[in-house]
């Protein structure tokens, strides 16, 4: 199916509008994802309103704060990035984001940035294979982030034991969640508790076309995240914080 861009009243939910050369980008990326996903499965989001709303409507409704001050030169990582969401998608909205794409799977990873490049995001977006275990844990990554997402990764605490390490003081993690009720929420803030984070808001979403309920956490550290964070790979998804 070829590319195309959806109808005004798309943007108008979203509450942003793209510039002419944001939405040629948004385009042209799934053109590049259709292609790329014939040789490495990235992604079953790749036509139509798949496309639009599951992946583009999904990366950018979080972001309603980022969106109104699109020129803030924040620093961002996309954690668990697969085929480049949400990663790509902020790249291309916020065009002062430096983003760094993460994935521990080689194949993705090469066609990502595959991506980036050929959308000129090269000098902001950097893509990393690894298990973010290992990242959390290098100096060179720990406390950098203004901004840490993680979609469809993992289970919320889970997520935080990545997230958190990697955040400056005045940083924020933004976990997307589909469901979330007050039963998650209680092993979610007692592994925040010992990350020395804390639950800023919980907000919530129903996509357009009937494509379901989504949450956004927002975390934000109280204190220098315990060097013990995160633990060993492996170790944060077998024993989840907080459980």
């Amino acid at each position: 199916m070829a590319a195309t861009a959806p109808e005004p009243v798309f943007w108008d939910a979203l509450g942003w509008q793209p510039s002419p050369a944001q939405r040629d980008q948004l385009i042209a990326l799934q053109g590049l994802l259709q292609t790329w996903n014939q040789r490495v499965n990235l992604t079953r989001l790749v036509d139509g309103d798949d496309f639009w709303v599951g992946q583009v409507f999904d990366s950018l409704w979080p972001l309603a704060e980022e969106l109104q001050s699109a020129d803030k030169p924040l620093n961002w990582i996309d954690v668990g990035t697969g085929g480049g969401f949400p990663g790509l998608a902020i790249a291309i909205a916020l065009p002062q984001a430096r983003v760094t794409l993460l994935d521990s799977v080689g194949r993705k990873t090469t066609a990502v940035e595959a991506m980036a490049s050929s959308l000129g995001l090269a000098d902001r977006v950097r893509v990393r294979t690894e298990r973010i275990e290992t990242t959390g844990r290098d100096g060179s990554f720990r406390s950098s982030f203004d901004r840490a997402v993680a979609r469809a990764v993992a289970a919320a605490p889970v997520v935080a034991e990545y997230l958190v390490p990697l955040l400056k003081p005045e940083g924020q993690a933004l976990l997307y969640r589909g469901q979330w009720t007050d039963t998650d929420a209680v092993p979610f803030n007692k592994s925040l508790h010992l990350l020395k984070a804390r639950l800023l808001d919980v907000q919530h979403r129903q996509l357009p076309s009937d494509r379901g309920t989504r949450h956004l956490l927002r975390v934000q550290p109280t204190a220098p995240c315990p060097r013990s964070y995160p633990r060993a790979v492996g170790m944060p998804s077998r024993d989840p914080l907080g459980g």
